[in-house]
């Protein structure tokens, strides 16, 4: 349609080009131009088994299935790289990852402006993916145990994935739009179509790679340890083909040209419209219908208004951060939730950060569901389910889903293990010896605090909870065995866990004071602990990479932790012979301690008691919000890729996905920032999350209310209507075309 109206125009107006002054704003030459001999008509591009969508568009999906697969297999095992094998502490290891992720979600930006005034999506893409492979190789080679120290690993792996994050995050904003570039304006259903398509192969990259890449890291062994090589690796092939497959489409492809530098051209237009307003304030001036109608004395009109559009869709993202601080704490806060949570399902144990799978798993299931099925139904109702409405609808889910994270966080605290407060601890009495033993526990004032007659071998129920005079004290304790009475004292501090253990001394008793675990343990760990009371030093292996030792005589060993299981036969050793020690099952979440004993006449065996309780609540109860905030993720982040692209101006496209995908790094902080200053327990933390987005979402649905859709039509239309023109300070009357 624009350019039959353009064609139109010189015979409705020959004289139009000696009678304007608007040729003084407008980029068009003065140059007579020859005559043209007409174009032979184009070709139309090749479709997909004779349907309206370009088969160009395979290359792009394909592309994008193997970009993702190498960005969030490399994701998945990147903290574990850095924990074990650079050796970085958890603060230390978790600061590089976040800072790795916000820095892939800012360079877009940069991609965005190299894309759109200077190389095109299409050579932007193929560079850019150049510098991801070569991030890639560089990550793989700091993962080699064998080449050099741990300063060249180090340097390695930070310049390696500097140029991940800019090779993912700059043709991120790129491939989208460029997918969409392929459609033309009348096949704008079948464009929303590959939209959900596209996003589509984004999960399926996630999905598959995060089950792929942790087993290539631990069930393959390079040169002795976990091979990060080769985890790393394959991901690095996998952006190999992803570069070849986009290639292979090039000569296939529509290739719009860049349109200039397009973000200096907004910001300097953006600028001078601010302050052109501010130098004309003067009420003698008659006012303009739009603030940025003031920078049309030096920027053509078509510029203006593409800003306008853009600035239209931008002022509607300004609540979309708040979408993305809830939608990204699946990996943070929802994980160290599962932490806490039982995952034997009985045929399987799944770890806390296993759970993150639902999320593409699910993607894969509602994208299907919602646009063959749940939208069509919707329509059938009569309803007309805008792009703004379902990303509304999203929010409110997203909403239901933390306030079920917030019910799942009480109930798991009701089931929490119990804190010691100020001048308290928790005492647990062991008795090792043969026989019972009454233990009284007196204070400082010689006052009664605890009375108990323990069982040789008796596994005590619960701690006791005994308050001090101090913040820390002496305990003493009178033992009484047999008909022998024993005294002991023992220092103890406030907020801490003990247990004394009675042993056996000859033919009298001893006891000896130890200090407990007092929280669980995390990422589906199990800890546990050995007290030997057999007269030589004991070599227990639990693993090929677990291995202590404990001493003889009642030695008690520090907690080490394992994944939680079966553990039927753990190989022992001692100076004169080896033996089996039957651990049984070991829950995730619990402690352990272990008493190594041979009173039973069929050699050394292992006597069990848990020290903290395991997961009670399955880590299955965290399915309804993974359900809900997936299809809030389906409706308003599917739904916002399409919505970007349909209402950015042509020379802007990549520069709003760009500004979209910024969101999520804004909504990232404000992440850091609730968690940082709000001091909340989990709960409620959950509960603000899901009210500040309900507040949000009631302020999108009034912006969306008002905000009238951008048809491509409209772009030309209301830029062929004309502005009125201010020089200085004063302002000109319209001007209007001369008729002869």
């Amino acid at each position: 349609m624009l350019e039959e109206r353009e064609n139109k125009e010189p015979e409705m107006n020959p004289f139009q080009k000696n009678e304007s002054k608007e040729t003084l704003f407008s980029p068009v030459s003065t140059e007579e131009v020859p005559p043209q001999p007409p174009s032979p008509p184009k070709k139309p591009p090749p479709k997909i088994c004779g349907s309206n969508y370009p088969l160009s568009i395979a290359f792009i999906v394909v592309n994008e299935f193997c970009e993702r697969f190498s960005y969030y297999g490399m994701k998945a095992v990147l903290t574990l790289y850095f924990l074990y094998f650079l050796h970085w502490n958890e603060d230390t290891s978790t600061s590089v990852y976040h800072a790795f992720s916000s820095l892939c979600y800012f360079t877009p930006v940069l991609g965005a402006a190299i894309a759109d005034s200077w190389l095109g999506k299409f050579k932007t893409v193929i560079y850019l993916s150049l510098v991801y492979v070569f991030g890639h190789v560089i990550k793989s080679l700091g993962a080699l145990p064998i080449l050099g120290g741990h300063m060249v690993h180090t340097v390695l792996s930070l310049i390696g994935l500097s140029l991940i994050a800019l090779g993912t995050g700059g043709i991120k904003p790129c491939v989208a739009a460029f997918g969409g570039d392929q459609f033309e304006e009348k096949h704008a259903e079948e464009r929303t179509r590959y939209f959900s398509v596209f996003y589509l192969s984004i999960n399926a990259g996630s999905l598959i790679s995060t089950f792929i890449t942790p087993m290539l890291r631990g069930d393959v062994k390079c040169f002795g340890e976990d091979c990060y090589a080769l985890a790393f690796g394959v991901p690095g092939l996998l952006m190999v083909i992803a570069l070849v497959v986009f290639a292979m489409g090039s000569k296939i492809y529509k290739k719009p040209p860049p349109e200039g530098n397009i973000v200096t051209q907004v910001i300097k237009c953006v600028w001078f419209a601010i302050s052109n307003r501010f130098k004309n304030r003067s009420r003698n001036i008659p006012k303009r219908q739009h603030w940025l109608d003031w920078a049309a004395e030096k920027y053509p009109k078509q510029l203006i208004m593409d800003v306008k559009a853009l600035t239209r869709v931008l002022f509607l993202y300004i609540p979309v951060p708040m979408f993305w601080a809830l939608l990204d704490q699946q990996g943070s806060r929802w994980t160290l939730q599962a932490t806490k949570m039982n995952g034997n399902l009985g045929f399987i144990v799944l770890q806390p950060d296993q759970m993150q799978v639902l999320n593409p798993f699910l993607v894969l299931i509602f994208i299907p569901l919602f646009d063959v099925v749940i939208y069509r139904l919707v329509s059938k109702c009569g309803i007309n389910f805008t792009s703004l409405r379902k990303m509304a609808v999203g929010m409110i889910l997203a909403c239901l889903a933390f306030g079920v994270a917030a019910l799942v966080e009480m109930k798991i605290n009701e089931m929490a293990l119990l804190k010691s407060g100020p001048q308290e601890i928790f005492l647990r009495v062991l008795n090792l010896a043969d026989d019972e033993v009454k233990v009284t526990v007196l204070g400082n004032e010689n006052n009664t605090l605890l009375l108990e007659s323990i069982k040789s071998f008796q596994k005590m129920p619960h701690y006791s909870k005994l308050h001090l005079n101090t913040r820390s004290q002496d305990f003493h304790f009178h033992l009484k065995y047999h008909n022998s009475s024993i005294n002991n004292a023992h220092f103890v501090e406030e907020k801490s866990w003990y247990t004394l253990i009675i042993r056996e001394d000859r033919e009298n008793i001893s006891s000896m004071m130890v200090k407990d675990e007092e929280s669980k343990t995390v990422n589906g760990m199990t800890s546990l602990r050995f007290v030997n009371t057999l007269h030589n030093k004991v070599n227990i292996s639990l693993d090929t990479a677990i291995s202590l030792s404990v001493g003889e005589d009642y030695g008690v060993s520090t907690y080490i932790t394992v994944q939680g299981g079966e553990y039927p036969a753990v190989h022992c050793k001692t100076e004169d012979k080896n033996f089996l020690l039957n651990l049984g099952l070991l829950d995730i979440g619990s402690t352990y301690l272990f008493v190594i004993a041979n009173n039973t006449g069929q050699g050394p065996q292992a006597w069990k008691m848990e020290d903290i309780l395991a997961n009670k609540m399955s880590i299955l109860w965290q399915l309804p919000q993974y359900a809900l905030v997936t299809a809030a993720e389906v409706m308003f982040s599917v739904t916002g890729l399409e919505f970007s692209y349909s209402q950015a101006p042509m020379s802007m496209k990549s520069v709003l996905q760009a500004a979209w995908l910024l969101t999520v790094a804004f909504g990232n902080i404000i992440v850091l920032i609730v968690a940082q200053f709000s001091g909340l327990v989990q709960w409620a933390e959950f509960v603000l999350f899901s009210c500040l987005l309900l507040v949000v979402c009631l302020i999108f649905s009034i912006m969306g209310y008002y905000y009238v859709p951008l048809k491509p039509e409209n772009i030309q239309e209301t830029s062929d209507k004309h502005i009125p023109h201010v020089h200085g300070n004063m302002i000109n009357l319209e001007t209007k075309k001369t008729k002869l």
